[in-house]
């Protein structure tokens, strides 16, 4: 309980004494669509959240990046939206963003069949470490947010609540009134459906990048449940109702779509 009141005290605090102005806020909430319909309070609390977000994580540019303020609260804001019910706490365990101007190419290694290590470079636009840091390029973050279906922000962080429960697999920590047995149920069938019918670039206007993994079909999921809530809605019902649960918003309400 002390602990708490310590912990509460210090970051109201910290609140507090932020040097963002009431201008540069209002910028970033007019800039960006994915917040709108949030009611007085919860833009507060958003607010106070992103605040928070910058204080406890490290926020560091890479490749001679200039990370100003207007980029930052620019990706703190859509960060801490599917937080925004859940609390500062569901993104414990890790302490950095690494923002890079564009695309970048980590070195992976794999072994073959025949015990033979290879390399490999692929282009990335972002990637979540277990434990380790969230990193994203500005090139992509920063058309994040226009209501497209596609979010790099929310996908990358979402990997971090997924990954809460161990390794990314798809099944974050649900909460007590939330059944484990119905969330794995519709994901997996919805996950098979998708698997099943996406052969392109996406179906139902959803990335098909959701196929190949059941951690990507949740981080992509989530991307499209607060940017474009009624295709999942729409075509996956049950996972739309998993989500809602799960994140404690209903964004097709909110937004009005």
């Amino acid at each position: 309980m002390l602990i708490n009141l310590i912990r509460n005290w210090r970051r109201r605090r910290i609140i507090r004494k932020s040097a963002i102005t009431a201008e540069q806020w209002s910028r970033a909430f007019a800039r960006l669509p994915l917040l709108k319909g949030l009611s007085t309070d919860e833009q507060r609390r958003l607010q106070e959240l992103a605040i928070l977000l910058m204080h406890e994580k490290s926020f560091e540019p890479a490749q001679g990046l200039i990370l100003t303020c207007d980029m930052l609260i620019h990706i703190v804001l859509q960060a801490c939206l599917p937080i925004l019910n859940l609390g500062l706490q569901a993104y414990d365990g890790w302490v950095s963003v690494i923002v890079y101007p564009e695309e970048f190419m980590p070195r992976r290694q794999y072994m073959d069949e025949a015990d033979v290590m290879h390399e490999d470079y692929a282009a990335l636009s972002g990637e979540a470490w277990q434990r380790g840091p969230v990193i994203v390029c500005w090139q992509d973050a920063r058309i994040a947010g226009e209501l497209d279906g596609h979010n790099l922000l929310i996908h990358e962080f979402s990997h971090k609540l997924d990954m809460q429960n161990g390794v990314a697999n798809g099944l974050p920590p649900l909460h007590s009134t939330m059944a484990r047995q119905a969330w794995t149920q519709v994901f997996s069938q919805a996950y098979a459906h998708f698997q099943q019918h996406c052969h392109g670039r996406d179906y139902y206007g959803i990335d098909c990048y959701a196929a190949t993994a059941p951690a990507e079909f949740f981080a992509v999921m989530s991307e499209v449940f607060f940017e474009r809530p009624a295709v999942v809605k729409q075509h996956y019902p049950e996972v739309y109702q998993q989500l809602r649960l799960y994140y404690r918003q209903d964004p097709l309400q909110r937004l009005g779509m």
